[in-house]
């Protein structure tokens, strides 16, 4: 507003054609027009605290600018004033405030991709070699001055130029939004570039002149500039066409060469040739790097089709491949092939080794089946097979090929071992939409061919019912699972000779939307094959310990027990997160109870006994679980830390009936109690059983003699039942507790 004030009074002084009404007007219209856009931009300044910085940037730039206007009108006659005037250096200085604002403002603060900043390069470049070639070479021949006075002549337009680029590479860098606001921006810089322009024609030899339509000119791109500036930016918006980008590259990278070309050259010829070169250097660059994109692309997209283990199609391509196939209607055939007893080889020799077993599976059957046969891996044992043939003998003849290539020993680790395989087999059909369809009857037909041990069956639509209910069972389970509908049912544990209650049993439940309630007989098994395990137990555990902490704040005293599957206990993922929700719950450690079974130490020993000591570490106590029903030993009796042994319930069902099975229960009850174990008999079902166990001293029953599971709400309820009934006893008062 100074500078503008100073401008306005140097005009009033007096001089040749002084008192000209319209000098006047031009004074009042002035120091009205710099007041009110300096006022705007402080304005704005104030209301936007995050871009204050910029605004106030182009303020000291609209200052400096009208302070060079007020240093250059100081003459009494602007007509006597040599070209250039002191004041120049303040227009000039202006242009940083202008610059330091365009870069300022901006919506994205990200540093863009280096191809877009090539592609921006060549456009601006492109429009910097234009602008040049076609205003500033013309202007630069009707300047009859050199040097210095040339050089600043010509520096105005070119840096109104440059700013107005400066706009538009911010926008091919999507850090400008392609609105009003930035066109604007360009229009103003190129309404000073005009303006520049013909005030460079309008020199009258080497002073200044005046022209009243110049400085509507300037004001009015003061005006646009300073209205864009007030109005806040939107976020910047995405890439655009491709194609469209594409051939705008083409376009200004042709304008650069023929620039080069046909520039007239002489003293400025620099300003037309520099932004040349930028140009063709810039899309010369974007081309290279849009091979390697092209190159990394093509990698990429093989990746992507490629299982990393095996060098096989992965599951994506396979499926790709049928799909094309089905929609050019060609006939073939879909395999699935799912490996016998792999997962034993895993869990015995080693992931590594199971890798290596895969490794060799996918080369034999690459070796061993023509070209023209597809061979992937979808993923874990699974493999894929695609046959250009619909004739159902000769994909059977490709099944017993493969199965007769897989069975021969393979020498892996010092043992020689042969690789049984099952395969589901289907041909497309017209009324298939999708591979999904033939990856479907496929996976029935192969886990017919695997529960009837036959190798390889074809599909069958009269199998399919069962099929279908089981895999849409695994998609229903892992959906109940992320929905909460597991519920935890208990079974009380109580003392053979006091029966006071020691345990809680915590039995999992499948609370079905549309079936009710489901028993662990219907769906564990469907849990284990769809994987669902880890996801399955780690709920139960968290269920364990919420209900533990539930009953510990009702002031119930005793533990609750939860199976844990051999999987599970030897992954080294559950038993952390149990310790964690221990500890977050404030519970002690023996408040829960581990039972596994006699597969977790047959399976992996080493690791077993250490999962084992680490529950012991951390107060946890174990229990061998279904004892007599596998390949029992004393040995992990005598060396592992367990502090129960449950007897399985075939044996106590037994035990009135049958004098060997009752024999067997006492001699398993005097060898644990030699040990230091307690012993519990499960499948209580009468009296009479009961009576024998507390002859044999058994520690514990549980059995629906006792009681029937219940839901954690009935626990209590069921408690102060049991603690009044005739025959049991607590140690305090109606309050059940741990032996």
């Amino acid at each position: 507003m100074v500078a503008a004030l100073g401008a306005a009074s140097s005009l009033v002084l007096p001089g040749p054609d002084d008192g000209a009404p319209i000098r006047y007007a031009l004074v009042v219209t002035l120091l009205a027009f710099f007041a009110l856009q300096v006022i705007r931009l402080l304005f704005a300044a104030a209301l936007h605290p995050a871009r204050r910085l910029a605004l106030l940037f182009l303020t000291a730039g609209v200052g400096l600018w009208a302070a060079g206007a007020a240093t250059v009108g100081a003459s009494q006659a602007v007509e006597l004033v040599r070209f250039p005037a002191p004041g120049e250096a303040l227009y000039l200085l202006s242009y940083l405030g202008m610059a330091a604002f365009l870069l300022l403002d901006v919506a994205g603060r990200r540093l863009p991709a280096l191809s877009v900043w090539l592609e921006a390069a060549v456009v601006c470049g492109a429009a910097a070699c234009v602008s040049a070639f076609a205003v500033l070479s013309p202007l630069a021949l009707t300047f009859e001055r050199g040097g210095l006075a040339l050089l600043l002549a010509i520096l105005y337009p070119l840096i109104d130029l440059v700013l107005g680029t400066i706009v538009l590479a911010q926008l091919l860098l999507r850090q400008r939004e392609r609105t009003g606001r930035t066109a604007a921006l360009a229009l103003a810089f190129l309404g000073l570039a005009v303006a520049d322009s013909s005030f460079l024609v309008s020199l009258k030899q080497d002073t200044y002149s005046t022209n009243v339509l110049l400085d509507i000119l300037w004001g009015v791109s003061f005006a646009v500039l300073v209205g864009a500036a007030c109005t806040p930016p939107r976020q910047a918006v995405g890439q655009g066409s491709g194609q469209l980008r594409t051939r705008t590259l083409v376009v200004a990278a042709g304008v650069g060469l023929l620039v080069l070309v046909v520039h007239p050259g002489g003293t400025i010829g620099w300003v037309v040739t520099v932004p040349a070169i930028i140009t063709l250097v810039g899309a010369g660059a974007r081309m290279v790097l849009a091979l390697r994109e092209a190159r990394g692309a093509a990698e990429a997209l093989r990746l992507s089709l490629t299982d990393e283990l095996t060098g096989l199609p992965n599951r994506r391509a396979v499926l790709a491949s049928a799909d094309e196939s089905l929609r050019e209607r060609r006939a073939f055939g879909f395999m699935l092939l799912d490996l016998d007893g792999f997962k034993d080889i895993n869990d015995s020799l080693g992931h590594g080794t199971g890798d290596e077993v895969l490794i060799a599976v996918a080369r034999r059957m690459r070796d061993a089946l023509p070209s023209d046969v597809v061979v992937a891996r979808l993923g874990g044992d699974e493999f894929a097979l695609l046959s250009l043939t619909d004739d159902d003998l000769e994909l059977l003849e490709t099944a017993r090929r493969v199965r007769e290539v897989l069975m021969a020993p393979l020498h892996i680790d010092n043992l020689d071992l042969a690789i049984g395989a099952s395969i589901g087999i289907t041909v497309a059909g017209q009324d298939d939409a999708s591979a999904t369809d033939l990856l479907r009857r496929a996976d029935v037909a192969m886990y017919e061919a695997k529960e009837s041990r036959s190798g390889a069956l074809l599909y069958d639509t009269a199998q399919d019912g069962y099929s279908r209910q089981r895999l849409r069972r695994g998609e229903e389970l892992r959906h109940a699972i992320a929905s909460n509908e597991l519920v935890l049912w208990y079974q009380p544990q109580v003392d053979a000779v006091s029966r006071r209650v020691t345990a809680m049993e915590a039995l999992v439940r499948w609370q079905h939307p549309r079936e009710g309630l489901l028993s662990p007989m219907l769906f564990l098994s469907e849990a284990r094959r769809a994987g669902l395990m880890p996801a399955l137990s780690d709920a139960v555990m968290r269920m364990v310990v919420s209900d533990t902490r539930a009953f510990v704040d009702a002031g119930y005293d005793f533990r609750v027990a939860m199976n844990c599957a051999p999987p599970e206990l030897l992954g080294g993922q559950l038993l952390p997160r149990l310790y964690e929700e221990l500890a977050e719950a404030d519970l002690p450690g023996d408040s829960v109870l581990i039972e596994v079974t006699e597969d977790s130490f047959l399976s992996d020993p080493e690791r077993a006994r250490d999962a084992l000591y680490d529950l012991r570490e951390h107060e946890v106590q174990a229990s061998i679980d279904d004892y007599g029903t596998g390949f029992s030993s004393l040995a992990y009796l005598r060396d592992l830390p367990v502090q129960e042994l449950k007897i399985d319930r075939s044996f106590v069902s037994a035990l009135t009936a049958d004098h060997r099975t009752r024999l067997i229960v006492q001699t398993t009850t005097q060898m644990a109690h030699a040990m230091g174990l307690r012993v519990v008999a499960e499948g209580v079902e009468d009296e009479q059983t009961a009576t024998e166990l507390v002859a044999m001293k058994v520690d514990v029953l549980q059995g629906y003699h006792i009681a029937a599971p219940m839901p954690p709400e009935q626990v209590g309820p069921w408690l102060r039942r049991w603690a009044t009934g005739a025959g049991r006893s607590t140690s305090a008062g109606t309050t059940p507790s741990v032996a």
